[in-house]
């Protein structure tokens, strides 16, 4: 999170986390300043919390974020998330070796069921699999190189296995004799899909970058995960009930009798995926590409009373914005709230360099 805009959506979701959950949980936020404040003053109003709640703030500087981008070598993004949105590759990176599994969400999501289920999936997933994410094999855009098969707004990641893959290339790994054995696992996956790295027109440091790309970060995904399937697996869109192409599969509140047969039938976007034949149940809501507003809570839409959208959705966005954080206090629970902030943030390949040079300066 990295503008009080997006901590304001990211503070949705973390409620709606504390407020379904029924395990304790920890929350590992890369973000600013102005967001971790935003935050804080909402997670102060939560004294008794129902379950444990860590919440660990990595404050990330720009700087360092684009250092290691340009360690890496050629990726680049002209999606409006920016250099953060990429971020999302180095979460292995940046997170401790001692978190070995992360569910990672956008912030313009809330979940209206226990998030609990959702970390149930990784017991159910191959040994070798290190991400899962929805698959959308019904779309298609060769513009985007098909990247929105898949939705990267929601992964889960096993952060042990990518760090044992080494996910993202540095140029710490290949300055290394030893390391440069072992090649990263992205940059054969990135050129499969986009070709070898060309020169950035007009750059004086004779910079490269692969051509191309869209969807920021998710492009990415998309060259990883279809050069390597093996290390893929598919997440139910129970989980991903998206505004985005997929018009929340029409989806919507009401007719609280309806059965599988009848959601089954009226709903879009599940033909010819692995989706097909079985009613999706919403337990997770993205409410993106809603443009014009920096939070999808202000978009003009919902006052509309012809936008499909808001006729199913509006009731749910206004009552989990609106949900006060006081509520979530539980008075006779003994659990605790522990907010932690990590200042001085290196990525793994910086803690490989700095491993390197005190063996060679002993």
């Amino acid at each position: 999170m990295f503008s009080e805009s997006s901590a304001a959506e990211g503070a949705i979701l973390i409620k709606s986390i504390i407020l379904y959950s029924s395990s304790p949980v920890e929350f590992h936020i890369i973000c600013d300043q102005s967001a971790q404040e935003y935050l804080e003053k909402r997670l102060n109003l939560l004294k008794h919390p129902q379950h444990d709640v860590l919440v660990r703030f990595y404050r990330l500087p720009f700087e360092a974020m684009r250092a290691r981008i340009d360690r890496e070598g050629a990726i680049s993004t002209d999606h409006s998330a920016g250099v953060p949105g990429l971020m999302k590759l180095f979460i292995h990176e940046i997170l401790p070796d001692s978190v070995q599994r992360a569910i990672f969400v956008d912030t313009d999501a809330f979940f209206i069921s226990d998030p609990a289920q959702l970390w149930a999936h990784f017991r159910a997933l191959q040994p070798g699999t290190a991400i899962s994410m929805p698959f959308h094999p019904d779309q298609s855009a060769p513009e985007w190189h098909d990247a929105n098969r898949i939705c990267s707004c929601i992964m889960l990641l096993d952060l042990a296995r990518l760090r044992a893959l080494r996910l993202m290339d540095s140029s710490f790994y290949r300055g290394d004799p030893h390391a440069a054995r072992v090649p990263a696992l992205a940059p054969p996956a990135f050129e499969a899909m986009f070709g070898k790295p060309v020169p950035v027109d007009g750059d004086p440091h004779g910079r490269v970058r692969y051509d191309g790309v869209k969807l920021g970060d998710q492009g990415y995904w998309w060259a990883i995960v279809s050069h390597r399937p093996e290390i893929y697996e598919h997440l139910s869109y129970d989980w991903e009930v998206s505004s985005c192409l997929m018009d929340m599969y029409l989806k919507g509140l009401g007719e609280d009798d309806a059965d599988e047969a009848h959601e089954t039938y009226v709903q879009v976007h599940t033909h010819n995926t692995p989706e097909q034949g079985r009613a999706v149940l919403p337990k997770m809501l993205h409410f993106n590409c809603l443009d014009g507003v920096d939070r999808y809570y202000d978009w003009p839409g919902w006052s509309d009373p012809n936008s499909g959208l808001a006729q199913r959705w509006l009731p749910a966005v206004r009552y989990h914005v609106g949900y006060k954080w006081l509520w979530l206090n539980q008075p006779e629970s003994n659990a605790t709230l522990t907010m932690q902030t990590l200042y001085d943030v290196k990525f793994a390949d910086e803690l490989f360099a700095l491993s390197r040079a005190g063996k060679a300066g002993a």
